[in-house]
């Protein structure tokens, strides 16, 4: 009889979770690792790559990696296609692909350097750019007149 390891508190390697129970597991690993600053940003309409980006610190490389390798090891069973992991060999800035969930991993001077929140917070969905290259028009012609 085989004998399967299983993370403590974690579903069967069998269960595939849902969107919503993904980003719980994501956040609440972050949380137990003593991830700093965490942010959620949904990108819904802003991209076709994700449908949401976890952004979280660590305080140094030693603790961004075991933050890193331990959200891995949960993530690569419990998704559709298990999941990517890039960064690692310096663990300045590690990032975890899960399908549905983009996550970053920083030291803090890396993610203040980089600023991925101020990016991807920004409201550039199609129809919000319409609506600002139309209102740009119309105080141009206006201006005109």
């Amino acid at each position: 009889m085989s004998k399967t390891t299983e993370l403590k508190g974690e579903k069967s390697l069998n269960t595939l979770l849902s969107k919503a129970d993904l980003l719980k597991l994501v956040i609440d690993s972050l949380e137990d690792d003593k991830a700093e600053d965490i942010v959620q940003i949904d990108l819904a309409g802003k991209t076709s790559i994700a449908d949401s980006m976890v952004i979280a610190s660590g305080r140094s490389t030693r603790q961004v990696s075991a933050i890193a390798d331990h959200l891995y090891r949960k993530l690569k069973h419990a998704t559709e296609n298990g999941c990517k992991l890039e960064g690692m060999e310096k663990a300045d800035w590690v990032l975890l692909d899960a399908g549905d969930i983009i996550i970053h991993i920083f030291r803090p001077e890396v993610r203040s350097f980089y600023n991925l929140e101020k990016m991807w917070a920004a409201d550039f969905t199609p129809e919000k750019m319409k609506q600002q290259s139309i209102d740009a028009q119309d105080q141009g012609d206006l201006a005109e007149e």
